[in-house]
């Protein structure tokens, strides 16, 4: 059967066995590029890890019912099929000539500046992120942006890479570590004549004639030392060029314990910005943009988007997550999306724990709150007062020890509050309990009201 025929064949398989958006998210660019001794080659435009994760499993059952054979599979972004390192084809010339070296930035033009939506959460990386694109290797030199999964980091990278573009003829480079990972061991490989010349000079071309480099997910170097070392010199080589930087990371530069530690130090050179999760309000805003988007055309009622709001995780791709499960029960059940309708559709989510966050720290606040006899709004206020500010230190040490919430998280909720200041209250709540007997009972009362 045709190498095209076969994989369109599949593709049909794929998409009942996963929703549409899923599908025309992930599958509709693939590419099947070869068969070669039970192995599959796919080409995939982006999301290697994510693809991996969770729709590894579905190619393979679509593959085994489409032909029989139980292939392996190797899954490359189109870069990595694209940019091979010119063939030596002379070993010695005359002439030198200069090699023409095409990178592709991998960017996604979906991601823009425009498609951002702002709040209080990610404002002043917003804010940074734009001052870099404008000004690029002049300003917030490196920019390194940190917060947990699926907070915005790499819509605003993209974003950066793509306004840059946009406005200059400047060369941009997007990567995650892996990929940084494996063309550093590419480039250590021999060729036919016994040497890595050729692959070591396209690597250097590859990372430094460039005058953007964005490498998304720095902590996943931890642990690679010799990729580690050549980081190092790429950083210091675009640095010194006055080539603009920008690092992402689940989390700050000095909680990179596995990176070498002048690694970790230039990091900090620039300015470093964290994004919390969209608190209330933002993931209103996000829903609002989303039905406005290309993937979701859709009118939603306020009363279903305030719910939606209110009860999911914040989390950009759980508010993902939660549109795409409504578009599809609606469309399933032929039913217009109403409020009765999206608790249905949702239910899911609540039970799995994904939207209970919020509930389980407003319970919190409200068993602290009565029993120091104040109001909930006391303790999300700035007041400073005694009998506001130690109940206050025990309401999120207490949301620290009985949900799995972050720090910048707990702080949103108590009227965003910064992290610094949940740690804080934290560890005085914890240096206390070691010699205030009545304060461990009072905890004990508390976690077991909570429970």
């Amino acid at each position: 059967m045709d190498k095209d025929v076969l994989w369109s064949n599949i593709l049909n398989r794929i998409k009942t066995e996963i929703n549409l958006f899923s599908y025309q998210n992930w599958f509709q660019n693939m590419e099947l590029y070869k068969l070669d001794n039970g192995v599959a080659t796919i080409i995939i435009p982006y999301g290697k890890n994510h693809i991996i994760s969770n729709y590894k499993s579905i190619i393979d059952k679509c593959f085994f019912e489409e032909t029989g054979i139980n292939y392996e599979f190797e899954f490359l972004l189109k870069n990595e099929v694209e940019e091979k390192p010119p063939e030596i084809i002379e070993t010695f010339k005359t002439e030198p000539v200069e090699e023409e070296y095409h990178i592709n930035s991998n960017l996604l033009p979906k991601y823009t500046f425009d498609n951002f939506v702002v709040g209080n959460s990610n404002y002043f990386a917003h804010a940074s992120a734009l001052a870099v694109a404008k000004d690029p290797g002049h300003i917030y030199n490196p920019l390194f942006i940190y917060g947990n999964s699926g907070v915005g980091k790499t819509h605003l990278m993209h974003a950066i890479g793509n306004y840059i573009v946009e406005n200059s003829d400047k060369k941009v480079l997007y990567i995650t570590s892996e990929q940084f990972v494996n063309d550093f061991v590419s480039s250590n490989r021999k060729d036919e004549n016994g040497n890595n010349f050729n692959y070591v000079d396209f690597f250097k071309k590859k990372y430094r004639n460039i005058d953007v480099l964005i490498i998304d997910d720095i902590q996943f170097l931890g642990g690679a030392t010799e990729s580690q070392k050549e980081f190092y010199h790429t950083f210091q080589t675009l640095y010194d060029d006055s080539k603009q930087i920008i690092i992402s990371s689940d989390t700050s530069p000095n909680d990179l314990k596995k990176l070498e530690d002048r690694l970790r130090t230039r990091f900090a050179w620039g300015v470093t910005v964290d994004i919390y999760p969209p608190d209330l309000e933002l993931r209103a805003s996000i829903i609002r943009k989303k039905m406005k988007g290309e993937d979701i055309k859709l009118d939603i009622p306020d009363d279903v988007i305030d719910y939606m709001a209110a009860t999911i995780s914040g989390n950009v791709r759980n508010i993902e997550g939660a549109l795409i499960t409504l578009v599809a029960y609606s469309t399933l059940w032929d039913a217009e999306i109403t409020l009765p309708v999206a608790k249905e559709a949702l239910k899911n989510y609540e039970t799995k724990g994904m939207i209970s966050e919020k509930n389980e720290i407003a319970k919190i606040q409200r068993i602290v709150a009565n029993k120091f006899n104040i109001n909930i709004e006391d303790l999300t206020s700035k007041k400073q007062t005694a009998n506001i500010a130690f109940p206050r230190q025990i309401a999120m040490y207490l949301c620290r020890q009985l949900t799995d919430e972050s720090f910048p998280k707990i702080g949103m909720e108590f009227g965003g509050k910064d992290h610094t200041t949940v740690m804080h209250a934290c560890h005085k709540i914890e240096k206390e309990l070691k010699t205030n007997k009545e304060l461990h009972k009072m905890i004990d009362d508390l976690e077991k009201e909570f429970k």
